[in-house]
């Protein structure tokens, strides 16, 4: 039964996927748009109508999306043999891609809820799977940083009923400098920050590889974090030459510099991993902000080729490391693994922009318009030193696990023998190396007219060059700066702990409240409450108790004159 369902649901998504993709092709070439409208229910002059939008970009969005979601679920028959709530497993991943359909094809902001929130709660289940205290603490850090999004799309729809209807599609062009859409489009970005993980939301990230790894490949690659990111390239009208694009640029390149940084501090193979993610989200929106829509979806799609294909060559590694994932005690892989870790480096030299792969014609395009857009030398600095730490990190990774010497146990098995992993990641290793340059003659029919300085054309090459020197000399040969132990201990807890955003977001949060409710609890409920209130009360009743006894024992005399004096009160008091 656990094969049966994973083979189905691999096959269903994968005749699905190829259809989207030429159907998506014909969007292309004939330059089609369809809407399609659903009457739900209508009930005198009111209807509810659920419409559907139909172009090249979510046609070919969905079907990347089930193409890495058919990989991924064949993948998992294998890494999750042996697990008793496979079947459970298996629908979780497809109700998480059909939240995923839901939000590519809504162009209503009733229904992109529907979809947004579906991640939200599905992701939630899928990071706790394993239950565990670690499990369940990155859940409740992914749910609540989510929620935050979630709220402001929720404000977006209420602020939208300005216009009588929740089509935003319709309102993007014509009403882009009403006052109404500037406080939607604040409220959109705020929400595809949370979503897509930008500072000052980045530390569910890194912290939602608490989930399978399975799952970890698919919420990297094509849905969960890049929700934030399609959601903005729909929305991208509004905000494009605003202040807010700014706001957004600023953010998304220290994000992306951010990532860079903490992955270079990184010992957990799929927190390295992750970190990459947020960089390359980061880079995403940057370019976005700029006005290229385009072109940060072209990268959206190409990234998520190779980095789910990176995710499941690290949870083969981990499979076989016996749960390790701790680059440290690992070394010389290539030797026992040779296949994994062709796959596994064909994706990293991707995701570093290597030529002719499927990261180069995205990430060398965005480099160069940048070149040629007027930014200022800040968020130029920053965009090329990120790429060169993106180098930096993947070359550390490689030195750390595969070449070297092997550090872990002396007796264990380690092999390609998991042929049904295999066959999952040869299947996106195909589209690793040609999907960039596929998409890049359909996206980008017309060439673009690049116009540099030969410095600036070989920028790209010579900070990724420098990037991998530093790495390799950083690691080959343990230089260490000369600094005082403790300085360097405050750099490195600093830097390696992503700007200590996971502590801000976490103990920073609820310490202050939680010490606050211990000293209310102290003061008032268990303190000046009880002592006024039932303590108080208690003690009154139980003195006034003791000296009524103290009076009436053994003395009737004494007792019979309080009853006369009882009874004379009460006679007066009913006089008047």
């Amino acid at each position: 039964m656990n094969l049966s369902i994973c083979i189905v649901s691999f096959y269903f998504l994968l005749f699905i996927s190829l259809s989207l993709f030429f159907s998506g092709l014909f969007f292309i070439i004939n330059d089609l748009i369809f809407f399609i409208e659903w009457e739900v229910l209508s009930l005198n002059s009111s209807s509810i109508v659920m419409t559907i939008l139909l172009d090249w970009m979510s046609l070919m969005f969905m079907s990347f999306v089930l193409f890495i979601s058919s990989m991924v679920i064949y993948y998992s028959d294998d890494y999750m043999h042996g697990d008793e709530n496979l079947n459970r497993f298996i629908i979780l991943v497809l109700m998480f891609v059909l939240s995923m359909m839901f939000l590519i094809i809504s162009p209503n902001l009733i229904s992109i809820l529907l979809g947004w929130d579906g991640l939200g709660l599905v992701s939630y289940c899928l990071v706790i799977y394993y239950q565990n205290v670690k499990s369940y603490n990155a859940g409740m850090i992914t749910a609540l940083t989510n929620r935050i999004g979630d709220v402001a799309l929720l404000l977006s729809i209420a602020w939208m009923l300005n216009y009588g209807s929740w089509n935003y599609i319709y309102y993007l062009e014509c009403m882009k400098i009403d006052y109404q859409m500037h406080i939607v489009a604040w409220l959109v970005v705020l929400a595809a920050m949370t979503k897509s993980a930008q500072i000052p939301f980045s530390s569910w990230l890194p912290a939602a590889m608490a989930a399978p790894t399975p799952v970890s490949a698919l919420v990297h690659s094509s849905t969960l974090v890049t929700a934030g990111v399609y959601l903005l390239i729909r929305f991208n009208l509004l905000f494009v030459d605003t202040y807010l694009s700014k706001f957004l640029l600023l953010f998304s390149v220290l994000t992306m510099f951010m990532a860079g940084l903490g992955a270079n501090y990184e010992y957990d193979l799929k927190k390295i991993i992750a970190l990459s993610t947020l960089s390359q989200l980061g880079l995403m929106m940057s370019i976005l902000s700029l006005g290229y829509a385009d072109l940060a979806f072209f990268h959206l799609l190409t990234h998520a080729l190779f980095k789910a294909l990176l995710f499941m060559c690290a949870g083969s590694i981990i499979h076989n490391m016996k749960n390790t994932q701790d680059i440290r005690l690992m070394g010389g892989l290539v030797n026992m693994m040779p296949l994994t870790c062709t796959c596994f480096n064909i994706a990293n030299l991707a995701l570093c922009g290597m030529p002719f792969l499927a990261g180069f014609y995205s990430k060398d395009l965005i480099l160069e318009i940048l070149s040629m857009s007027s930014v200022n030398y800040l968020i130029y600095f920053l965009y090329f030193l990120s790429t060169g730490l993106t180098v930096c990190y993947s070359m550390r990774l490689t030195y750390y696990s595969l070449t070297g010497v092997f550090n872990f146990m002396g007796l264990s098995a380690i092999s390609d023998g998991y042929w049904i992993m295999l066959k999952g990641m040869l299947g996106l290793l195909f589209l690793a190396i040609m999907g960039g340059s596929m998409l890049s003659w359909l996206i980008i029919p017309t060439p673009e007219m690049i116009c540099l300085p030969f410095l600036l054309k070989l920028m790209a090459l010579i900070v990724s060059v420098m990037g991998g020197l530093l790495g390799y000399e950083i690691f080959q040969f343990k230089i260490s700066w000369q600094l005082s132990n403790l300085i360097n201990y405050k750099i490195t807890n600093f830097l390696g702990n992503m700007w200590f955003m996971p502590v801000i977001s976490t103990t920073y949060m609820n310490y202050n409240s939680l010490k606050l409710g211990y000293s209310i609890t102290k003061s008032v409920d268990q303190g000046w409450n009880e002592y006024i209130g039932a303590q108080s009360m208690y003690m009154f009743l139980m003195n006034f108790s003791k000296l009524s006894s103290l009076l009436q024992h053994s003395n009737f005399k004494i007792y019979m004159l309080m009853f006369v004096s009882w009874t004379g009160l009460m006679f007066i008091l009913m006089l008047f």
